[in-house]
């Protein structure tokens, strides 16, 4: 089919990207945001593809009523609106947009986070109030602190780089292997469990997720911590979250969802009596709430429209969105020699040369013509060091990069020799490569990023 065979229903407004690209793109676009789910399977059949958000249900008797139905697009991040498993059955394409909101929801949830430590909302309306309690909202602080992250897809992984300027330790558990990267070291259930003092949840509602976060689940935490959900509200038992409130297990909830939500995340409840779970997290002091907004800011309104844009287009024309070729060295790391006693080195360069040095050496720091911020690095090391090994020279080049997991995949598919692993320190992330004559490249990826 060409484009303008392909008749595409929008049933939930979205950003007006979405429409806009996709019909310069030849697509024919018809929106209905108000029928109802009757009336929308009385005409599904004339469709090629549905974009929705979460107005209701795509089940077995809608699909079944779509027998031409090639695509259905969430604007979102989850598909639990969508029967997946009978979709694939009809070959019907499943798109959704995790890359569109997962910033949103990292800082989001560091919000929360950095909120309950230090009990913002609490001291705030205390002051409004007209008390002012100094003792009472003393906070806590996020350095030397372990956080779990329970799922490391997009959005845990979001989270784990946003604490990156933390000296906190940072774990994760997902169901996937090999899923931690220099940000989150990946771990068991059992040791996140032992470990943790914060725990977030970045995690779809499926059957293996729902109620997981149950009173067994809870004390099987070594410590007592403050919980962070952003995901799904069923992921959660309420009832059981307040039982570890009121005894301390927990000691603070920062929740963007309830599991009380409709699935249209437009009300609250199923019924209109408010359960006697919820009226205690409303009443605590312990607890910040949102109204499932984690994901939904004006920056990723527009993202998430324009990745559903982007994958529909993939879908028909082989297209990808394009992407910027990523500067594989943006400046020289340093300059690093040999010594026959580095720290009188040091010394000498600072008494008669004015040079800042410290144990590492000393860092140039200056901006570019751009107004960028750009250093490099001067280091003397011991003459029987190994570091430069096994490079020919007696020194070792250091080029400064980013994504440098990235790069060195690129570079071992490009028949580059990597020496080792990377390896991943407070300062940044290193990996080793020779030239064509074996002298030894040091590629730093540093954690300041002030400095690429």
């Amino acid at each position: 089919m060409i484009p303008k065979d392909i008749k595409i229903l929008h049933i939930d407004s979205n950003n007006p990207l979405l429409m806009n690209q996709l019909q310069e793109a030849g697509f024919t676009n018809h929106e209905d945001f108000k029928s109802s789910k009757e009336e929308i399977e009385a005409k599904i059949q004339d469709y090629h593809g549905i974009v929705i958000r979460s107005r209701f249900k795509i089940d077995k008797n809608f699909l079944n009523k779509a027998p031409n139905l090639q695509f259905i697009a969430r604007v979102g991040a989850g598909l639990e609106s969508i029967d997946c498993d009978y979709a694939a059955t009809k070959n019907i394409r499943l798109i959704a947009a995790p890359e569109g909101n997962r910033n949103a929801v990292a800082e989001h949830s560091l919000g929360m986070l950095l909120s309950l430590f230090n009990k913002l909302n609490q001291a705030d309306q205390e002051i409004r109030s007209g008390h002012w309690n100094r003792e009472k909202n003393r906070g806590h602080e996020l350095d030397g602190k372990t956080v779990g992250i329970i799922g490391y897809g997009n959005m845990g992984k979001s989270f784990a780089k946003k604490l990156r300027g933390f000296d906190a330790e940072v774990l994760c558990y997902d169901i996937l292997e090999n899923v931690g990267d220099a940000n989150a070291r990946q771990v068991s259930l059992q040791e996140l469990q032992e470990k943790a003092d914060v725990l977030s949840l970045h995690i779809p509602w499926t059957p293996e997720t729902d109620k997981l976060v149950n009173a067994a689940f809870i004390n099987a935490f070594a410590k007592p911590f403050w919980l962070i959900n952003t995901s799904r509200g069923k992921n959660v038992v309420t009832a059981d979250l307040v039982e570890a409130l009121k005894s301390g297990k927990i000691l603070g909830a920062g929740l963007d969802v309830l599991e009380y939500e409709k699935l249209s995340f437009e009300t609250l409840f199923e019924e209109d009596k408010v359960p006697d779970a919820f009226q205690y997290l409303l009443e605590s002091d312990k607890v910040i709430l949102s109204p499932h907004i984690a994901g939904w800011t004006f920056e990723s309104h527009e993202k998430l429209a324009q990745t559903i844009v982007d994958k529909i287009k993939q879908l028909y024309f082989g297209e990808t969105p394009e992407v910027k070729e990523q500067k594989r060295v943006t400046g020289i790391g340093g300059f690093f020699f040999k010594s026959e006693d580095p720290k009188a080195l040091r010394d000498w360069y600072r008494k008669h040369l004015g040079l800042d040095t410290n144990d590492y050496g000393c860092t140039f720091r200056w901006k570019n013509e751009k107004g960028e911020d750009c250093s490099t690095q001067w280091s003397p090391f011991k003459s029987d060091t190994n570091y430069f090994s096994p490079s020919e020279k007696q020194f070792m080049q250091n080029f400064r990069v980013e994504k440098l997991q990235e790069l060195l995949a690129k570079l071992k598919e490009e028949g580059v020799q990597v020496i080792g692993e990377m390896e991943s320190y407070d300062y940044g992330n290193f990996g080793w490569i020779l030239d064509l004559e074996g002298n030894k490249i040091e590629l730093w990826e540093p954690m300041d990023e002030t400095v690429l």
